[in-house]
């Protein structure tokens, strides 16, 4: 990262890492709350430091930890944070880094952030050696339910954790890939981290959307076929609409939230694909005794599945969370059941890794377990359980930039 960034970016950086971690805010959200002047290239920036900070906060108050005698305010916490990622991780120039850092705090703590980070800067990326980043970087909660149910796996989802997401594309049926792109072997398209999408050639036209591969694989292992009906439950932001309706299904797509029902209905008129829309809380919608050929559910969850794409999850989440969201996905399941026609089909996806949000949901009363073949899932063999359904990791496909954690079963009514 080069020095003439200045501190718009740092002080959005900043901004954005109080909203975080102290009033534990989503990235998303924080970011929107960003003044409305700031440049798209700063904001930008702003995100890529904030990110950083959010993936190795632990290793970088290791680094921090024998400079500092008493815990400084939350403030100078983050500019320091920040200071030591621009230094060792973001390859900004030290005196850069030191002197933007050194502008973000109380005038009574800048001798303190000055003198901490020109020696973190002298001993360079020495500082970062010898310590179990991944344990560090990673909420001892999460450590411990991953390696119940991983084992010795743990230490490369969270290794993967580390790294910035590249973007992945799915692409509308016709439409040529945009340069720059590797294609994946289950169908998706992946370009490099920070990658940006709305200026891609094709994106306004509406010619693809941003799905990473995993998220890309619930919608394709529903094998829609045109004509059918097909109902998407939680649909937005629309993704798997966009998809089921590019398939050629007659797509009724449930939404609670407003908002994210408006956000639906505006990607699927850019990516010019139609689908009925209906803002209803899916436990409680009425169809009027409608049934479909196939139906998707993919589940709230805690998104612990996202950390590479959502470095913010591990400081909004708490282990407390899980059994309330497997409770609710246990009740959408039961009315996404009652959806499913005679001989339909039904699948089931949540973005996470706790197995309580996966492996824990048994098939629906009346439905069979309809399992996922290998030759669905080229290049992601491994991804494949011994009872049919599908883990992804982000340690898997490592060499390729790994992809986000989700669980699919699928199932057919008897």
């Amino acid at each position: 990262m080069s020095s003439h960034l200045g501190s718009p970016t740092r002080r959005a950086a900043l901004s954005l890492l109080e909203a975080v971690m102290t009033r534990h805010r989503s990235l998303e959200e924080a970011l929107d709350a960003l003044p409305k002047g700031i440049a798209p290239r700063d904001k930008a920036a702003a995100h890529r430091i904030a990110g950083a900070v959010l993936r190795r906060a632990g290793s970088l108050d290791a680094v921090l930890e024998p400079f500092l005698r008493r815990e400084p305010p939350s403030e100078v916490r983050q500019a320091l944070r920040m200071g030591v990622a621009e230094l060792l991780l973001l390859g900004t120039p030290a005196h850069a880094a030191v002197a933007s850092s050194v502008t973000l705090v109380p005038k009574p703590f800048a001798g303190l952030a000055n003198a901490v980070l020109r020696r973190v800067a002298e001993a360079g990326s020495a500082a970062l050696e010898g310590l179990d980043a991944e344990r560090l970087d990673t909420p001892p909660w999460l450590w411990s339910a991953w390696h119940a149910a991983y084992g010795p796996a743990v230490r490369a989802i969270a290794a993967a954790h580390r790294e910035e997401a590249p973007l992945d594309l799915s692409l509308a049926p016709g439409t040529a890939a945009p340069e720059g792109g590797e294609p994946l072997p289950t169908g998706s398209w992946r370009y490099p981290p920070g990658t940006r999408v709305a200026e891609m050639p094709g994106f306004a036209e509406g010619g693809f959307w941003v799905q990473d591969a995993a998220a890309a694989l619930p919608a394709r292992l529903l094998d829609v076929r045109p004509g059918e009906r097909v109902l998407d439950l939680c649909a937005a932001p629309g993704g798997k609409t966009a998809q089921l309706a590019a398939a050629g299904g007659q797509v009724v797509a449930v939404e609670r939230e407003p908002r994210r029902a408006a956000r639906l209905r505006e990607n699927l008129a850019r990516l010019r694909l139609s689908a009925e829309v209906v803002e209803a809380d899916a436990t409680q919608w009425d169809a009027g005794g409608a049934v479909f050929d196939a139906v998707l559910l993919d589940a709230p969850c805690t998104a612990t599945g996202t950390i590479r794409r959502h470095p913010d999850v591990p400081y909004l989440k708490r282990a407390r969370d899980v059994g309330p969201m497997a409770e609710l996905q246990r009740a959408l399941l039961a009315a996404a059941a009652r959806r499913v026609a005679p001989d339909g089909r039904l699948v089931l996806a949540t973005c996470s890794l706790q197995q309580e949000e996966g492996e824990a949901h048994a098939a629906p009363a009346g439905f069979v377990a309809d399992p996922v073949r290998p030759e669905e899932l080229p290049g992601l063999e491994a991804a494949l359980t011994a009872a049919g359904t599908v883990r992804t990791r982000p340690d898997l496909w490592a060499g390729r930039g790994g992809l986000d954690g989700f669980f699919i079963a699928r199932w057919r009514r008897g």
